[in-house]
């Protein structure tokens, strides 16, 4: 969540029963407070925070009683003042047993406050010590400390020192949301409270690769090389199971494919590991609300992981209450990921009860169907990726990519035809065009990810996307867009396949109305789609490169 999607959820689900407390920390919260609005919002409540005034936080820890509703923000200078930066680096090294004791009286104070939640951010500390290594323990210790009070503790990564020293902020950017997390939880009295269910997706997430795409040969998820990410994190679900937490999948894709690495034995994990495996193509917030309902559990005991930010956003904007976590793109971000699992699903004991939860919970969700239900409107998060979408016309020069392309795509293929570069050449050369699309956002490119080939009548004899765009509307603005420079009718050569259903979700779009099925050609009406998904187009920077602008006089 960023600023502008923090404003948004504010002016959206602001409104609900106040939520009233006392925040005490250091520094000063800047933009702290709306995110902390926004992160009560989406549970349906209304933040109501009082502030401590700027660096009184050490006086009102000498008062005997909290005020109702307190949450505690805590630095290693809170405990130990000649800590904090911004008094510089101490003239004379200070003697560790002193340190320590003072620290002590500090969180005997708080201790006797009864606060509603201590939060405890690890920042680094300047040199006290004169022997660095006791720094280094003086640094652990202080975190131990605020674990003997109750407290969490962040990601040493929260806290900025340049933002700190600047504006007396002392968060980074990035980490406003998680804190702001972090403190409503507190708030309502959530900080101990152990999650229930892990949702996760498949493709490049539990394996690295697509089932749908790669096959189950094509995928890793072994104790080596690509897909060592993925082993770490099936051990760790594996762990979760054992200790009572329920594990469930849910995937864009048909739920054979979505089986068959746990059926060929490629996964450490069993399917009978999940209380449910759903797959289908439709919003995966709507397999989780049902999911949620047949387990008659909250969707504040629910978090949801997956690679894609897209799907992350879909989710949380329909889901309020569940946590979505995304998975680690380098092996360097995986332990700060699991650590962040293991805060969110604490275990104090596991009973025998625990053990066997799976098992119960699969006997109630054994009748289950997958939701065909629409998901949560996600245009404005879409527009503010900044997408750039680079059409380009291949009818001459290199075509590898695109070929290639045609020939492994299975899901969003309109007839699973595979063609050889000669046979491509041989369309091209008797006046065909071979399309590709390339896009990129704020994350980076994409690659190309879309080829569209149509012979010289304008029937399209290949339409195929990349399943790792899936809901971003690259289909819609490139066909819209396509649509806008034709003069005659373009139709599309479908033949049904066990596997491109994605496809044909399309084909029964408001915008084509087509329900496919078998082998058939279908007419584009240019007008029509137009009409229905030209705003689609608004969300791309659409360029055009090679020949492509002369397809509108073709």
């Amino acid at each position: 969540m960023n600023f502008l999607e923090a404003h948004r959820i504010v002016q959206a689900f602001e409104g609900g029963p106040p939520l009233e407390f006392l925040l005490g920390m250091s520094g000063t919260p800047n933009a702290l407070e709306l995110f902390v609005r926004a992160s009560a919002a989406k549970r349906g409540r209304s933040a109501n925070v009082q502030l401590l005034p700027f660096n009184t936080l050490t006086q009102s820890l000498l008062g005997n009683q909290a005020r109702t509703n307190e949450v505690l923000l805590l630095f290693p200078w809170d405990f130990v003042p000649e800590a904090d930066w911004r008094s510089g680096v101490p003239a004379v090294s200070a003697s560790e047993d002193d340190v320590r004791m003072r620290a002590q009286k500090i969180a005997a104070q708080i201790s006797e406050r009864k606060t509603s939640g201590i939060i405890y951010v690890p920042a680094p500390i300047p040199p006290l010590l004169a022997d660095p290594a006791a720094d280094a323990r003086l640094t652990e210790w202080l975190q131990a400390l605020s674990y003997g009070l109750g407290g969490r503790a962040l990601e040493a990564a929260t806290f900025s020192l340049g933002n700190y020293l600047t504006s007396g902020s002392p968060f980074a950017t990035a980490s406003l949301d998680c804190v702001a997390e972090a403190i409503v939880m507190a708030a309502l009295g959530e900080m101990l409270e152990s999650k229930k269910v892990l949702v996760t997706d498949l493709d490049n997430v539990l394996w690295a690769g697509v089932i749908g795409e790669d096959g189950v040969d094509g995928i890793a998820c072994d104790a080596q090389g690509r897909g060592y990410r993925h082993f770490l994190y099936q051990t760790m679900l594996g762990k979760l199971k054992r200790e009572g937490v329920l594990l469930a999948a849910v995937s864009r894709n048909d739920e054979e494919l979505a089986r068959a690495p746990f059926v060929a034995g490629r996964t450490s994990l069993f399917a009978d590991d999940f209380v449910a495996i759903v797959a289908s193509y439709m919003a995966k917030s709507a397999q989780i609300r049902q999911l949620a309902e047949q387990l008659n559990l909250g969707l504040n005991a629910f978090v949801f992981v997956d690679d894609n930010p897209i799907e992350l956003t879909e989710v949380e904007n329909a889901l309020s209450g569940i946590s979505v976590l995304r998975f680690p793109e380098s092996i360097d971000a995986l332990p700060a990921f699991l650590r962040k699992i293991a805060e969110l699903f604490p275990r104090q004991a596991v009973t025998a009860e625990d053990a066997q939860r799976t098992d119960l919970y699969r006997r109630r969700l054994s009748s289950m169907v997958p939701n065909n239900s629409a998901g949560a409107d996600i245009t404005e998060f879409l527009r503010g990726l900044g997408m750039v979408l680079t059409i380009t016309d291949r009818s001459s020069g290199d075509r590898t990519r695109a070929v290639q392309l045609i020939n492994k795509t299975n899901q969003f293929n309109l007839n699973g035809r595979r063609f050889t570069d000669d046979e491509v050449g041989e369309l091209l050369a008797h006046g065909g065009r071979l399309l590709t699309a390339e896009l990129a956002d704020r994350t980076g490119s994409h690659g190309e990810i879309l080829a569209f080939l149509m012979d010289r009548d304008r029937l399209v004899r290949a339409f195929v996307m990349s399943c790792r765009v899936f809901q971003r509307h690259v289909e819609f603005a490139f066909l819209a867009w396509l649509a806008g420079t034709q003069d005659k009718p373009l139709a599309m050569d479908f033949v049904e396949t066990a596997r491109n259903e994605p496809i044909r979700q399309f084909l029964r779009d408001d915008a084509i109305g087509v329900d496919a099925t078998g082998t058939a050609t279908i007419s584009l009406d240019g007008e029509r789609f137009l009409r229905k998904r030209g705003a689609d187009v608004s969300l791309f920077d659409i360029r055009l490169a090679g020949s492509a602008q002369s397809l509108a006089s073709g």
